[in-house]
Formats: structure tokens, sequence, C-alpha cells
């Protein structure tokens, strides 16, 4: 089979190269990958900001496809059955493991990292793993949910989204934005976008707006209480405004360091308000299965698919300014 090999750090290290594929175990399912999801996570794993511990390895984090072969002891998927991935290696024993966070498992680490992962015509994965959904549901959406949509969706959980919330969210026609904005929606909350991209309006934000006029915008629509909640993944850029939008005793959520990671912050802002900050990452299967009992009022903007042979080219796009959407790799 093909797959995205990466040999050492970096983008040069990165091949498209035949990979042996390999034998099923009796816990594992071969998937047939139809469509992966581009994240900056990809990028930061091939350059070497994410340390891949031993090599070679297969990347991409964010994948699903169709069941090609089960192990003799699986029995939640067969042949032919369209999935998606959990995209973290978990033993299922540790502490954090039994408290149902699997994202944080202190022996496992993210698919494409630890494990091999899905830029690759075919991917080996454990059965525990992979999760059925609809035969109606499109390959963009669903491949969209093991990062872009579980993120989202476990921060707004984690940081209180729900009715007569409003909720600011930064950065919000990105991969991770686009779903923050739909479930902080459909759970209640009045939505606030922070985006020059228009379109976003479509995906239920209340209002739009660039990040300059954020405050005022927020100041207006609130009665002056300003957010209860902000998201924002986009990292040191944007942080000490978004701080600014909270009122008393707010959250601000933070998952992402597109910007850079080191942010200066007022002390006297966090407690005088009684604001809170929330770090979170990934989310937990149980939270997949409920993004999968919803992939039906859900969407996601596409914009540019590339073949497996682009991947390079796809990795560079993430970051690109014109970006207007999702990036998808093709195996195939």
């Amino acid at each position: 089979m093909k797959a995205a090999i990466l040999y050492g750090h970096g983008l040069e290290n990165l091949h498209i190269q035949d990979f042996v594929l390999p034998e099923v175990g009796d816990d594992e399912v071969l998937v047939r990958v139809t469509l992966a999801g581009v994240n900056p996570i990809d990028s930061f794993i091939a350059r070497g900001l994410r340390k891949v511990q031993s090599f070679p390895r297969i990347i991409g984090s964010e994948f699903v496809g169709l069941v090609e072969k089960v192990g003799d002891k699986v029995s939640n998927v067969r042949e032919g059955d369209k999935v998606i991935v959990y995209p973290r290696i978990f033993d299922g024993s540790c502490d954090l493991c039994i408290q149902g966070r699997e994202m944080l498992c202190r022996s496992g680490g993210l698919i494409g990292l630890v494990s091999n992962g899905g830029f690759s015509e075919y991917a080996l994965v454990p059965s525990k793993n992979v999760f059925k959904f609809a035969d109606e549901i499109g390959w963009e959406v669903a491949a969209s949910v093991p990062i872009a949509a579980l993120t989202a969706y476990h921060a707004l959980k984690e940081a209180g989204a729900g009715f007569n919330r409003l909720v600011v969210v930064v950065g919000a026609s990105g991969n991770t934005g686009m779903f923050a904005v739909q479930f902080a929606k459909m759970m209640g909350s009045k939505v606030i976008a922070v985006s020059r991209k228009g379109w976003v309006r479509d995906f239920g934000a209340d209002y739009v707006t660039s990040l300059e006029q954020a405050y005022d915008v927020v100041k207006s629509e609130s009665g002056g209480r300003m957010a209860d909640i902000v998201v924002d993944p986009l990292g040191k850029e944007t942080f000490e405004r978004s701080i600014g939008l909270l009122g008393v005793g707010g959250r601000i959520v933070s998952f992402g360091v597109l910007t850079g990671e080191e942010v200066k912050v007022s002390l006297s802002q966090l407690y005088n308000r009684h604001v809170s900050v929330i770090g979170t990452t990934g989310g937990t299967r149980r939270e997949m299965m409920e993004v999968i009992e919803n992939l039906g009022r859900l969407k996601v903007r596409a914009w540019k698919k590339f073949k497996l042979e682009n991947v390079r080219e796809a990795l560079d796009e993430i970051f690109s300014p014109e970006r207007d959407g999702r990036i998808f790799l093709e195996p195939y």
C-alpha cells in the first residue's frame, strides 16, 4: 500500500512510498482509508514540533474509511462498515482511562504520533477505536469528527456552554472553529463568531465580527455583561484580547497554539473578575459517540482536496492566509 511515511523530523523527510500491508491482530481492524482531514497537528508532527519517538512513522491523525478486514475477536464492526477512527491510543487501565478520559491516557498518545496513522491507503487500528456511522452521512463531515469536531465539542462541555450563555468563538472559520459555532448554538448558547469569513453565519453564528471590533460587539450583544465563554484555539496573538471579552465569572478555553504558545496574562484581570482559564485537548470516546449521533445536524466547509502524493503541499496550505475551509487528503 502507499503511505506518507516520515523518516525524520522535517517535511523533507516525508515521502510517499510502498508500505507492507500489516497483518490483522485478533483485536484489530484494517480500515481502507477513504478520506483524511488535514490539521495543524499533522504539520507539527512532520516538522518536529511534536516529537515522534521512533521512525519510520505514517502520519495522519484524523481519518475515516471502510472496514477491509477484522480480527478474530472483533465484534463491534464487520467488513464493509463505514467507520470513524478515534484518534487516541489508550491502554484502558490507567487512572485517567478508568475515569473515562482516554485522551489523557498516561501510556497512550495520538495516532500518527505514537502509532501509524491514516495518511495512507490502509490503516490498522485497535477495534475499540472504530465507530460506525450512517450511510447517508457524507465523508467530509465524518472525516472531521475525530479532531476538528470532537475537540470543539469537548472544549465547550468543559467550559459549560448551554442555554442563556454568550459564547465567543475566535477563529470561527478554522477547523475547530466552524464546529464550535455549531455545537455552541446546538447547546442553546448565543454565538458571536470572530472571523472575517461571512459564511460562518450560515453555520449558526448570531453575529460575525472582526477581532478588532469584537469588544464593542460583545458589550452591545450582552447588555454590558460581556461573554460567559470564549473559545480561543489560536494562542499568542489573540489570547490577551480574548480574556478581555469575558465578563465576571467568565471562562476562556484553549486547545491550540497556531500563533504561538507563550502569552501575556494580567493576573488582576483573572482574580478581580473570577475568570477561569481552561485547557483541553481532544475528547472522550463517549463524547465522540455523542458527536456521531448528531452528525446529521452538522456541516463542514471544504476548501481543497489533495491526493496522497501531494501531502507536503496539503501540510503547507493548512497555514495559508487564503485558506477558506477544511483541507482533506484522498488516498486514492
